[in-house]
């Protein structure tokens, strides 16, 4: 098995004298110009060098720095490119965040498939990491929200059947260039190391350099080479083995922030990037510190990068080992040090919010929205614990204001939302956390990290509060340094997975040619010949015999997009054969149907033309109600989901409110404006590249196409990508009623609507129901909702009356107005009495009999035997096992607390005799006790 030695082993190292070295501390193999070093440069192993010694000639912003290292490309013959959302799931379905440069790129580029916006090229791309939010503010390092700028390059072998082929350069080429921006801004390049550290990710590993600097690591530098394969010769540090390919993508990353921290020496990465915040933050928190406090807060700085929880096995001892270092108190230093940690958290912490909110990534319990609540409600904690008065929103908005949002209302908006939430859940939550941690004071046992991230997944509550109401009951709290690492793990994860099904694996289904599709180029053709290529025999859904057909062309569309598979005939020379599904597999369309019409036989297809045009109007209406929403809602809003049908459809929509009845009704209005505009719609095939460019990553609502061309829906001022079928002018769609909206889930509003036809039919049964009612209630049915409200006022009022009733006639029972039997039971009376009522007027009369200071059993045969057992206070009797006796003898079971119960049993006939047998359970139960 080979190794990755000679991948390192670079003609640029041997050109410029590096020498390869294994460092004393860690063991680490790295590339250096001083052949004397001895350790690789990075914590722990070396300290910060550069806090109050600036590594760079000249002192520079977050935006001078992104300006200078994306010139330095520009000249170097890079095209600088925009960065992406942050929500990477918009153009991909198997991340949720955008973690690095090269996401932009997954999976289109990587693969060859579709080519890059250029090549080589620059971007300087936000990103969120959610791994790292346990380090943030420790570390002095850690960003969750950061720029990687990366420079790629996308090289693939010549003659290959790639998007892109040709060498544009490789590892010499991409070290020198790090090496050039380092000296253009002033770096003495004997102090860089290049640490070796293989990569490996998504199916894909390479030889990799870490570039540290005066104890900071400032890049990444990844050459994608290698794929998986069980007979590879490369064995990786994951365990699989590699082999190369013939592709290979630089894969750069510098971290935008810390070159900027490079350049200006501060304390920490927060100083240098967020200066304004951190002090607002100081003041609004009331920290002040002595000279000689901040001298020792100082000193402490440069060893904050040995506080990696990836590092080290318990982060208070790494503290202490610090204050040893620096010759204080590990509790002192803490106690300075702490509050400032969790200043440095909110201001990265509120910067990705601004991130999140301002790239349309809504709060909710699943997927970014789930990651962003998690956030949020952390910040919001931390701000309480540092006693900051000032509002979250607040905090928010000053990073969209510097990221240039437009959206900041909205963001505001949002904020204050789900602020309130969390007060209401947390409220909800507290009861659940003191029973947890009254169960394990119990146990002597600590509440464990599995119940703790439960809390927070289905409360919101964080182990700082958890830890503080434990402590009330004597118990303690097991939360580990990287929870919230661990918490993030749990959602951070794309739905990622391919379609499966019937005929997915077949060679002989692999060997068949693409299917030619006729559905695009006439959307209202409902005829056409085709030639069956083959037929694959299956299993029906009923269990009996169906068959896969793939013909040379066809008109039927395969189910996709949300919209369901046309249905039709095939007809042969001498017998025709209901097609009854049709799916996509790998550009073969398979046709479903009922029996083989013949391979290589000529047929005729026939789809079913009144269903294909109501999914037609109705896939446009999908569209339209998207775009309506956004107009009304704001341009947060996005697809969560869809489904077409024939008679209705629904799609769900991002939200962070309710959608009340007013709102449903203004976006049905902004729907019917377009219907009635009568405007065209427009189908075209862009170059993915250039679609992107032009309209952005809102055009993937409905998913995420492959291919260098997407095909674009143009409907009114409306674009997304979309495969469906659609109708020519949007007046042919006729109305859409929206027939109901209901939230699905948090953060996700469903609306349910129809369209054209289907529109009609909803309203004509409507208004049937209505005129059924007024007939009903014999009025108008312009009058039928004043009398419904005053028929169901009249109703709750004889309610009550019969409820006062009840309470009258069992009162009127416990004063000695029915028959009941009177025994004595521990010296204090007891009624025992049948009353043939519901369970209310059981209940009720017990209640007054317990008013009365008398034991009440009270039983009724109204609906099998029923009882109620009703013990005042001071009573030796139990009124659960009384019950529980009483209701065994009529065949059933019962109980409840001592003082009040009931149950039954279906036994009506053996009511009489339990009753009488009623006294000596009640003795015998006042003897027990």
């Amino acid at each position: 098995m080979s190794d990755l030695e000679s991948a390192y082993r670079l003609e640029y190292f041997e050109e410029e004298g590096f020498h390869r070295r294994e460092c004393v501390s860690c063991g680490a193999h790295f590339w250096t110009r001083d052949g004397d070093r001895e350790t690789c440069g990075e914590p722990p192993c070396e300290d910060y060098q550069f806090i109050d010694n600036p590594g760079f000639d000249a002192s520079y912003s977050l935006t001078e720095m992104r300006s200078a290292m994306v010139s330095y490309f520009e000249r170097a013959g890079h095209d600088s490119i925009d960065p992406y959302p942050v929500a990477a799931n918009r153009w991909r379905d198997d991340v949720l965040l955008t973690q690095a440069s090269i996401y932009d790129f997954q999976p289109h580029v990587t693969s060859g498939a579709s080519p890059p916006p250029a090549n080589p090229l620059v971007v300087s791309q936000p990103c969120i990491r959610m791994q790292d939010i346990d380090n943030v503010g420790k570390t002095g390092r850690h960003t969750m929200a950061f720029e990687m700028l990366g420079h790629h390059a996308f090289n693939a072998d010549e003659g290959t059947d790639y998007a892109y082929d040709g060498e544009v350069y490789w590892k010499d080429t991409a070290v020198e260039h790090c090496e050039g921006l380092l000296a253009d801004v002033g770096v003495s390049l004997d102090e860089v190391t290049f640490i070796e550290d293989p990569w490996v990710g998504g199916g894909n590993a390479g030889a990799a350099f870490e570039v540290i600097y005066r104890g900071l690591e400032l890049a990444t530098l990844v050459f994608m080479s290698l794929e998986r394969d069980p007979d590879g010769e490369y064995e990786m540090k994951d365990g699989h083995t590699y082999a190369e390919m013939d592709r290979r993508v630089v894969d750069t990353g510098y971290g935008v922030e810390r070159w900027t921290w490079m350049s200006q020496g501060t304390p920490t990465v927060y100083e240098a990037v967020y200066p304004d915040t951190i002090d607002f933050l100081k003041e609004q928190a009331g920290i002040e510190h002595t000279d000689e406090e901040a001298e020792l807060v100082h000193r402490a700085s440069k060893h904050a990068g040995n506080l990696d929880i990836d590092e080290v096995a318990d982060i208070e001892d790494a503290r202490a080992g610090i204050a040893a270092e620096l010759g204080v108190d590990a509790e002192r230093l803490t106690e300075l040090v702490a509050p400032l940690e969790d200043i440095y958290a909110i201001a990265d912490h509120s910067r990705v919010l601004a991130y999140m909110f301002g790239d349309g990534i809504v709060p909710s319990n699943v997927g970014t929205g789930y990651l962003a609540r998690m956030v949020l409600r952390r910040t919001k904690r931390l701000v309480d614990d540092i006693g900051a008065d000032v509002p979250l929103d607040e905090l928010v908005d000053m990073q969209a204001d510097r990221l240039g949002y437009e959206n900041r209302d909205t963001i505001r908006s949002i904020v204050r939302s789900e602020v309130e939430k969390y007060g209401e859940t947390l409220e909800r939550g507290g009861r659940r956390v003191e029973q947890l941690a009254e169960e394990y004071a119990d146990r002597g046992e600590p509440v464990p990290t599995d119940e703790l991230i439960e809390l927070y997944d289905s409360h919101g509550i964080q182990p700082g509060m958890v830890a503080d109401i434990a402590a009330d009951v004597g118990a303690t709290v097991d939360a580990p340094d990287d929870f919230y690492s661990l918490v993030a793990a749990r959602h951070d994860d794309g739905d990622s997975g391919a379609a499966g099904g019937d005929g997915g694996g077949d060679d002989r289904l692999a060997d068949l040619p693409e299917t030619e599709t006729l559905y695009y180029d006439d959307a209202y053709g409902s005829e056409f010949e085709a030639v069956v290529l083959d037929v694959f025999e299956r299993e029906g859904e009923d269990g009996d015999g169906a068959f896969d057909v793939v013909l040379d062309q066809t008109m039927f569309y395969p189910e996709g997009g949300g919209q369901p598979a046309d249905t039709g005939v095939l007809t042969g020379d001498d017998h025709t054969v209901d097609v009854i599904d049709v799916q996509e597999r790998d550009g073969v369309v398979l046709h479903r149907t009922t029996d083989n019409p013949g391979k290589g036989e000529f047929v005729r297809g026939q789809i079913d033309t009144e269903r294909r045009r109501r999914l037609m109007a109705h896939h446009t209406a999908t569209h339209i109600v998207v775009y309506a929403a956004r107009q009304v809602l704001g341009e947060h809003v996005r697809q969560a989901g869809a489904q077409k049908g024939v008679d209705s459809s629904r799609i769900d929509v991002t939200h962070y409110e309710r959608v009340d009845r007013e709102t449903v009704k203004e976006i049905e209005r902004v729907a019917n404006e377009i219907v009635r505009a009568n405007t065209s719609v427009q189908c075209e095939w862009p170059d993915r590249h250039e679609a992107e460019a032009e309209y952005g990553f809102d055009l993937y609502q409905g998913g995420i196409p492959a291919g260098e061309q997407i095909r674009l829906v143009h409907v009114d001022d409306d674009v997304q990508a979309c495969g469906g079928t659609h109708v020519a002018r949007t007046g042919e769609i006729g109305s859409i009623k929206i027939l109901n909206a209901e939230r699905v889930q948090d953060g996700v509003e469903r609306l349910t609507f129809a369209a054209g036809a289907a529109a009609v039919e909803h309203v004509q049964g409507q208004e049937d129901d209505l005129r059924a009612a007024a007939e009903v209630l014999d009025v108008t049915p312009a009058e039928v909702p004043e009398t419904a409200e005053r028929f169901f006022t009249e109703w709750k009022d004889r309610g009550k009356t019969i409820d006062d009733l009840k309470e009258q006639l069992a009162e009127a029972r416990a004063s000695g107005g029915g028959a009941g039997e009177e025994v004595d039971v521990a010296g204090t009376t007891a009624v025992v009495q049948r009353v043939d009522g519901d369970m209310d007027e059981l209940q009720a009369t017990a209640n007054a009999l317990v008013d009365g200071g008398q034991v009440a059993v009270v039983g009724s045969g109204a609906d099998g035997a029923q009882f109620v057992v009703g013990v005042p206070d001071g009573v030796p009797v139990n009124a659960g096992e009384v019950v529980g006796e009483l209701a065994a003898m009529v065949g059933g079971g019962g109980g409840g607390p001592p003082d009040f119960a009931q149950g039954g049993g279906p036994d009506a006939e053996r009511l009489d005799d339990a009753l009488s047998r009623a006294a000596d359970v009640l003795g015998d139960a006042a003897s027990a006790e």
